[in-house]
């Protein structure tokens, strides 16, 4: 099943929602990153999380997720676009914890106390950035405490990464469920219903669900339209003059400093991990 994100809104205006299905965008980042299982899970889950969000961005908009916490993960960070493509990273990829009551121990990779960071390019003069502390460091539940107190938006959220033996990703996906301003609020109590008793999200891709049907079973019998389907890919916006314009951004003296080794600088890029590499020369021209 490709990956892909379909966003909905019902007939009378009353729900919004979407899903996504992000098994090969969260192998891609855990083969770049070299993540163990509790990382895994934890990015992606982080990076389901932008894309289910990117759903609601227009044109050049662009969208990022930082979480920093206390635990051994230090920081995550997702960024989409519009048009569905995204990267992701962490600072460190190994969490190092063994499970807990049978389950990858996110919360404890994340830490217990920290913030969620989430930064909007809506083409303004500057971004608009909000931060909230993690409410419970499983991601989904800190998404959704940041949707209902920041933007006012009561929303259900639900993240799922399950792994095979060799610690691959199996399967990873999610969702989000909104209740829309001025809506029926008859619907809640409905929508509450199906939420409990609706299978883990991973358990509905390993039966083939895609990102509408796993919509049209938590929406059944409430009509909707579809206002998006659009496909899911790993994509970096790293490039030489990029990495040459962030040297540049180090100052003179720094500059000064490096070029004084007479040895070339190397860079890596955090999120594709591409390795790029200046002579002395090319800097050169950076301090006039």
């Amino acid at each position: 099943m490709k990956d892909q994100l379909v966003r909905i809104l019902s007939n009378d205006g009353s729900l919004r929602a979407m899903a996504a299905v992000t098994t090969e965008l969260t192998e891609g980042i855990r083969r770049r990153q070299q993540t163990d299982p509790t990382a895994t899970v934890a990015i992606g889950r982080l990076v389901t999380g932008a894309a289910l969000l990117g759903s609601l961005l227009k044109g050049e908009q662009r969208l990022a997720l930082m979480i920093e916490g206390n635990g051994p993960l230090q920081k995550l960070h997702a960024e989409t676009d519009a048009k569905g493509h995204l990267r992701a990273s962490l600072k460190n990829p190994v969490a190092g914890l063994p499970p807990k009551a049978g389950r990858f121990d996110v919360a404890g990779a994340v830490g217990r106390a920290g913030f969620l960071h989430v930064v909007k390019d809506l083409g303004l003069k500057e971004p608009y950035r909000s931060m909230v502390q993690l409410y419970s460091s499983e991601i989904a539940e800190d998404l959704a405490y940041y949707l209902t107190t920041s933007e006012q938006v009561p929303s259900t959220v639900a993240l799922g990464v399950t792994l095979g033996g060799d610690a691959s990703v199996a399967a990873a996906g999610g969702f989000i469920v909104q209740a829309m301003p001025g809506g029926d609020e008859s619907l809640i109590p409905l929508l509450e219903q199906r939420l409990a008793a609706l299978p883990p999200t991973t358990d509905l891709l390993h039966e083939g669900r895609g990102p509408l049907a796993i919509l049209e079973l938590l929406l059944e019998g409430i009509p909707f339209a579809v206002k998006e389907q659009i496909d899911l890919a790993f994509q970096c916006s790293c490039s030489q003059q990029q990495v040459l314009r962030m040297l540049a951004g180090l100052g003179k003296p720094e500059l000064r400093e490096l070029l004084a080794k007479g040895e070339n600088v190397a860079v890596t890029c955090e999120f594709c991990k591409q390795h790029y590499e200046f002579a002395p020369e090319h800097l050169e021209p950076l301090l006039k």
